[in-house]
């Protein structure tokens, strides 16, 4: 689809090599360029599992695909000039280097436009280009509010499994690189975009962001549960011990439910009627139901809830997710450095 797209990725850790993974899929030809002393340093973020002499990690593989690797020193004369002529026919340059590094290894945005007008420059920073703090995806989510509604009452704060503040601003760039794209088949010039991981954490607070903006709430960490839906995130145990959930969204999805429980009386219950009164009453509703749920195997309840079409799912753990056809088709592998890496494609648009 790009083939005709020639990247060079001169970033590291995920946000910035996620992106270009993204054009290497859609077949751009993608260079990573890393110094020749201090490579990517999530080479070496492995699990104790993982071979300790191997040059690449799983951590490392899962955000670098089909690309060509190179070295060069940006501070070596020679190197440098290595890069810029790199840039001469390159259509995307992608960075994320530390403010100010740009002028130390004197690749300004006028040096390389200078160099190739067509040039499209993404970046990613941590709290804005004039920002010289060390931005890491756990301190940014502490900042922006993300840990602070994680976890349970009792658990404290908690971070996201995933580099999620990572991913959200990969997207983002994804986004700018590409409408840059588009605008200069008008105008014929490159340009420079950049998104920082503090702007990407504030967009995404959605519905909790207008929550606290609108209606002075500051969320609290209640789990999985939806603050405005219920029952929405509890944890259901079926006579197989197995763990499902809801996203009841709507009053007929409620009724749904009820009518497969056979607890049909909640239904005129003015505790339950409506979804405002479930939120109000959600400890005694999950109570009610549990009771129910622990009676019915997990193969048969989700079978008739989901030909019902209600939102029901069971809690898996990721070796559950990788046996189902599905998500295995999704699997990219690739040897890099004499290792044979998987992840996950970037690209799942049809």
């Amino acid at each position: 689809m790009l083939s005709k797209l020639k990247i060079i990725d001169a970033s590291s850790v995920l946000a910035g090599p996620s992106v270009g993974t993204y054009f290497a899929e859609l077949g751009a030809k993608v260079i990573k360029v890393e110094h020749p002393k201090y490579a990517d340093v999530t080479r070496t973020w492995k699990l104790p599992s993982e071979d300790s002499d191997a040059q690449v990690s799983a951590y490392f593989s899962s955000i670098n695909y089909k690309k060509e690797y190179i070295t060069l020193d940006l501070k070596d004369k020679d190197d440098h000039a290595k890069f810029m002529k790199l840039i001469i026919d390159a259509d995307v340059l992608i960075t994320n280097f530390k403010c100010g590094d740009d002028v130390k290894l004197n690749i300004e945005d006028k040096d390389l436009l200078a160099t190739n007008p067509k040039l499209i420059i993404g970046k990613i920073n941590g709290y804005g280009k004039n920002n010289e703090r060390v931005a890491y995806d756990l301190i940014l989510q502490a900042e922006t509010g993300f840990m602070s509604m994680n976890g349970t009452p009792n658990s404290g704060p908690v971070k996201m499994p995933i580099a999620m503040i990572d991913i959200l601003a990969a997207h983002h760039l994804k986004e700018a690189i590409l409408l840059a794209l588009l605008e200069r088949t008008n105008t014929g010039k490159g340009k420079s975009v950049s998104v920082s991981l503090y702007d990407a954490a504030l967009s995404s607070l959605a519905n909790q962001g207008s929550n606290y903006l609108m209606g002075n709430h500051i969320p609290q960490r209640i789990g999985s549960l939806h603050p405005n839906i219920a029952p929405y995130g509890e944890l259901f145990e079926t006579s197989n011990n197995d763990l499902i959930t809801f996203a009841i969204g709507s009053n007929t999805h409620f009724e749904k439910l009820c009518k497969t429980l056979k607890i049909e009386d909640l239904l005129l219950d003015k505790r339950f009627q409506q979804n405002q009164d479930r939120v109000i009453n959600r400890t005694e509703l999950q109570k009610i139901i549990q009771e129910k749920i622990k009676t019915r195997s997990t193969n048969e309840l989700l079978s008739k809830l989901k030909s019902l079409h209600v939102p029901v799912g069971k809690v898996k753990n990721l070796a559950e997710v990788f046996e189902d056809q599905k998500a295995k088709e999704l699997v990219r592998t690739e040897i890099i450095d004499g290792v044979e890496t998987s992840r996950v494609t970037s690209v799942v648009f049809k």
